[in-house]
């Protein structure tokens, strides 16, 4: 595994046309402080970029801007016309319907017909290792299960944009752990390009080929991390370890900015 640290660096794939750009966005809600201040980041397709911050600095409102739940206050956001695939923090499965159905909703808002949606629902649990519990209902799964059904379920909606929202937060740290394991198979196997919103620097680091990190209210680009491959990077890393305390070490500083 190689790292390169230090200034702000632009992937080799940056070079072709990026599939997300983000150019100048601001966001304000109604009359309040500003969220975002002049972000720009671009996403090439098929990349894997980590957007990391403090609780507040709104990691969440840029991806529900990229989403287009939440229009910007100033600049552009370009999807070259495609609307990504949003997975929340929590799952927010369907408590009445099974793990099968949950995915097939999806299907059908997207207006696939019944039998394609039943077996496209199916081939999309297995992808995420879970195809013996189609019919399991969300209150049978442990709670690294209901996520992956929610990962099948963004999967659905055919999207080749995945914006993930802390999705792993709430999980205990050897699930967690698994999780990590999972997505990266998914990515590679899919071809994903992948935004990931995390406050876990080595979370950011296991998962990210580039790593951005966003300032305090409000949030700008305050510095990037190019890690290069993650093909059996572990969080228990030596690498790992050592740009963690970097990173760690710049939101530490960035915090303590702002808490003055």
């Amino acid at each position: 595994m190689t790292i390169a640290t230090g200034a702000p660096v632009v992937s080799d794939a940056a070079a072709t046309t990026p599939v997300v750009r983000i150019s100048g966005v601001s966001k304000r809600f109604g009359k309040g402080p500003i969220v975002l201040d002049n972000v720009s980041i671009d996403v090439a397709p098929g990349e894997f970029v980590c957007v990391l911050g403090a609780s507040g600095c709104g990691k969440s409102t840029l991806l529900n801007l990229i989403a287009g739940l939440e229009k910007v206050s100033a600049g552009s956001i370009d999807v070259g016309g495609a609307r990504p695939a949003l997975m929340f923090q929590e799952p927010a499965l369907y408590p009445w319907l099974s793990g099968r159905a949950n995915v097939e909703l999806a299907l059908r808002l997207r207006g696939v017909d019944k039998a394609a949606r039943k077996t496209r629902a199916q081939e999309l649990l297995k992808l995420v290792r879970l195809g013996d519990i189609a019919k399991a209902r969300p209150h049978e799964l442990s709670g690294g299960m209901r996520q992956r059904v929610a990962m099948a379920r963004a999967l659905a909606q055919d999207s080749s944009v995945l914006l993930m929202d802390e999705p792993f937060a709430a999980l205990d740290a050897i699930t967690r752990d698994a999780l990590h394991d999972e997505l990266v198979r998914v990515w590679h196997e899919t071809g994903l390009t992948i935004m990931f919103v995390t406050h876990n620097v080595r979370e950011a680091i296991r998962l990210g080929q580039r790593i951005v990190l966003l300032s305090s209210r409000p949030g700008r680009v305050l510095k990037e991390w190019q890690v290069g491959s993650i093909a059996g990077r572990k969080i228990g890393d030596p690498e790992v370890a050592d740009l963690a305390r970097e990173i760690t070490d710049a939101l530490r500083t960035e915090i303590a900015r702002h808490a003055h």
